[in-house]
């Protein structure tokens, strides 16, 4: 069967990543979880002190991005991948609250951004994946067979996101969580390079009250859609 591309979009604490990863599992595909991309970067400026005075050192960002590499690796206990920034894994620490309330600037920044599209243009390049981010259907690969534009109310992402947070034994309130949601919204849709938006052939899932087999069925049943129709 020919293998396509789907490009999963969509505003924060949707499940775009939980859902790419079990929609990939479920064909056979390769998951490339583009946010994690995103936030190992975040990571490696906290790291690296690129975060002062509440700006960003974007000078000291450029010039250290060829010494920024970001890898995936399956994780048979999980049986999904996991996130390693330059060999280390980083899986737990790019999930935290920290990381999360400066991700939106790091990836509004086009050199960034720039960066991430080429390196994940390349690993699409064989198709036969399933890739979730912001701009994955309207720039990374505008040609995907296959576009996805999830969304869900602030507030219940925010309890999704919290009750995350909870089981990972972390501390945060409901009002922090909406508060940080909302922010990102604003900054992934207004920001100058490659903002949030649907693209004009992406097909909307809202999944306020979806439960996890109904929006997987719903997602195979597009997949199949798609698949049918180039193959006749």
């Amino acid at each position: 069967m020919k293998k396509i591309i789907i490009a999963i979009d969509g505003v924060s604490s949707t499940g775009k990543s939980t859902m790419a990863k079990d929609l990939a599992k479920e064909l056979g595909y390769t998951y490339i979880d583009t946010g994690a991309m995103y936030r190992a970067v975040t990571l490696y400026s906290l790291q690296h002190g690129f975060f002062a005075d509440g700006g960003i050192d974007e000078k000291k960002l450029q010039d250290s991005m060829g010494d920024i590499d970001i890898s995936f690796r399956f994780n048979p206990e999980t049986g999904r991948p996991d996130t390693y920034l330059n060999g280390v894994k980083v899986e737990k620490e790019i999930r935290g609250m920290e990381v999360a309330n400066r991700v939106s600037p790091i990836a509004a920044l086009g050199f960034v951004r720039r960066a991430m599209v080429a390196k994940q243009q390349e690993m699409g390049k064989a198709k036969g994946i399933v890739m979730d981010g912001r701009d994955i259907g309207t720039v990374v690969f505008p040609d995907a067979e296959l576009k996805i534009y999830v969304t869900a109310s602030p507030e219940v992402r925010a309890q999704r996101r919290l009750d995350e947070l909870k089981a990972k034994g972390e501390a945060a309130s409901f009002e922090e969580v909406l508060e940080n949601v909302k922010t990102r919204d604003h900054i992934d849709m207004t920001r100058a390079e490659s903002p949030l938006r649907k693209a004009d052939d992406a097909l909307e899932l809202d999944n306020s009250h979806l439960t996890i087999a109904e929006q997987k069925a719903w997602l195979l049943e597009q997949y199949e859609k798609v698949v049918e129709t180039d193959s006749l």
